[in-house]
């Protein structure tokens, strides 16, 4: 796991030193105890919650949670993460506020909880942002990223974890939750006199591409984001099931491990080539590195056929080039100044 996360975690904000410990320390990924990796990032959250630093603690907090509520430990963790997030907000550079808005998915009303956050100048003109953020990688993991487009690119953020993960665990990931979108795009339509814009981050990258190709909103940034059967279907999406099956699967509501068969028939339905087919799209920016292990470049050369959509490959660049956010950000920043302005 840290082999290819270490980095991201850093990039996160996790101290060094505090990664290099735990690369030492821990040896199992579920054990509830000495070595265990819940019960050893929590224990360096504990520490800086009780010496009064909540923002490392929640980011502590977020790593020991990591990759999902997959165990009552895991989900203690991620209460802990909202707990300290909130009380460092007092400190954030930009304003907060924790709200629920009502949604809708499959019939069923969902509550969902949602970050909301601004510039101290901001006015109701100023423009609303959706982020969320991938199956492990979730709304206040990114918080550095959103404050970056919130400060940046002057927009007011509204930050939620999409289906199947963090506060929506509950739910599962298919075809049909992507409705959650529509509460959130009708709230922020009360925000603001201005656009609505919708930036997914690796597989909240599918919920934009979703908000695009159906129209759902003013402007999309899709970033590293699955989106066709190229992502989907049994060749590639095989080899996803074989790194991440555990995540992903839990992402779609599996209750155990599911089959190859139950995995990949699931997965299929996630497909927009119908919506791909239709040949609409708002305006988009599709972006992501050309080293991804995880999206094939099929789903961001797909964007090419589209007059709306401005495609960008950033050479070197994993998986959202997380590895190239010298690069990744200042060009979001500046596209989503001239999108929702």
């Amino acid at each position: 796991m840290f082999a290819e996360r270490a980095p991201q975690f850093v990039g996160l904000g996790v101290p060094r030193t505090d990664l290099e410990f735990l690369m030492a320390t821990i040896t199992d990924m579920w054990a509830d105890g000495p070595g265990g990796w819940c019960f050893e990032w929590s224990r360096i959250a504990d520490r800086y919650a009780e010496s009064g630093q909540p923002w490392l603690a929640s980011l502590a907090y977020g790593g020991a949670r990591y990759p999902c509520l997959a165990d009552r430990p895991k989900a203690i963790a991620m209460q802990h993460q909202i707990e300290q997030y909130v009380r460092a907000s007092e400190e954030f550079p930009v304003t907060f506020e924790r709200r629920t808005v009502t949604t809708v998915v499959s019939g069923e009303v969902v509550e969902v909880p949602v970050h909301l956050l601004a510039g101290r100048d901001a006015t109701a003109a100023t423009p609303v942002l959706l982020v969320s953020g991938g199956v492990d990688t979730w709304k206040m993991d990114l918080h550095q990223m959103w404050i970056a487009y919130v400060l940046g690119a002057g927009v007011r953020v509204l930050a939620f974890d999409h289906p199947g993960t963090g506060e929506l665990t509950h739910v599962p990931l298919t075809r049909d939750s992507a409705a959650v979108v529509d509460g959130f795009v009708a709230y922020a339509r009360t925000l603001t006199t201005g656009k609505v814009g919708h930036l997914g981050f690796s597989f909240g990258g599918w919920f934009a591409a979703h908000s695009s190709l159906t129209e759902a909103v003013d402007a999309a940034v899709v970033i590293g984001g699955p989106v066709t059967t190229a992502s989907f279907g049994p060749g590639h999406f095989h080899e996803l099931a074989q790194s991440m099956g555990g995540i992903v699967g839990n992402a779609f509501g599996f209750a155990g491990p599911p089959t190859d068969a139950q995995f990949l028939s699931h997965a299929g339905t996630l497909a927009l080539d119908d919506l791909v087919a239709a040949g609409r799209a708002c305006r988009t920016l599709v972006i992501n590195g050309d080293d991804d292990p995880h999206v094939p470049s099929a789903d961001l050369d797909l964007w090419r056929g589209f007059a709306q959509a401005d495609v960008r490959v950033i050479p070197g660049g994993t998986h959202c080039a997380m590895n190239k956010l010298d690069e990744l950000l200042p060009t979001v920043i500046s596209w989503l100044r001239s999108a929702l302005h």
